[in-house]
């Protein structure tokens, strides 16, 4: 797999038009939701948030498939109101394409919470994994990964700082949450790995 801290592919039909997210240093930025295809023909929709200044001149509704390559990004919901941790997609390139639907993700983090092993209903092994993935800036997003099968006992082995570098899919998954005054429906956001794998971190000596 190749070397990249966090990058993402998504292409993907436009489900909803650009409403503004928040001001930044470097201006307004917009939020809209993608919906990507699974060949399984399950779809996941995700929130990418872009430049407004990138957005600047494309009509995005209505249009063919968008590519959008950026970075996947967290931060914590402090509202009160859905998802404690909030995951969307940083865009950095967007451009309207006639190509496949693309949802590819690749990160390299360090794990930072105990990873938990499990079997779904159906008997298949999961592991549950939370990655701490470095930006330039010196901050870190904290991104939610689950791995499958024989790679999900390998995974759980990972003791907390292992570096990590995994390869994968964004994808969008339907719970039901209970509250103290009833319950109601929310959408999680996690990357499903179909590659994983131990890396050296960076300041570790080389084996001679």
């Amino acid at each position: 797999m190749e070397r990249s801290n966090d990058a993402a592919v998504l292409c993907g039909i436009v489900a909803g038009k650009p409403v503004f997210s928040h001001a930044g240093r470097e201006g307004a930025y917009d939020r809209f939701p993608l919906t990507v295809r699974r060949l399984s023909g399950a779809e996941d929709t995700v929130n990418v948030i872009a430049p407004e200044a990138l957005l600047r001149g494309l009509e995005v509704s209505g249009q063919p498939r968008l590519r959008v390559t950026g970075e996947v990004r967290s931060f914590n919901n402090r509202s009160g109101g859905g998802p404690k941790l909030v995951i969307t997609v940083l865009a950095r390139e967007l451009a309207f394409t006639d190509g496949g639907f693309e949802n590819d993700v690749r990160l390299t983090g360090a794990v930072c919470r105990a990873p938990t092993l499990r079997r779904t209903p159906m008997g298949r092994r999961i592991c549950d994994l939370m990655l701490a993935v470095n930006r330039r800036c010196g901050r870190s997003d904290y991104l939610p990964c689950i791995v499958w099968g024989a790679q999900a006992e390998s995974a759980a082995r990972f003791p907390v700082g292992t570096a990590v570098r995994i390869r994968g899919r964004l994808q969008s998954r339907a719970y039901i949450k209970c509250l103290e005054d009833g319950s109601e429906e929310r959408v999680a956001f996690e990357i499903s790995a179909a590659e994983i794998a131990a890396v050296q971190q960076e300041n570790e000596a080389a084996p001679r």
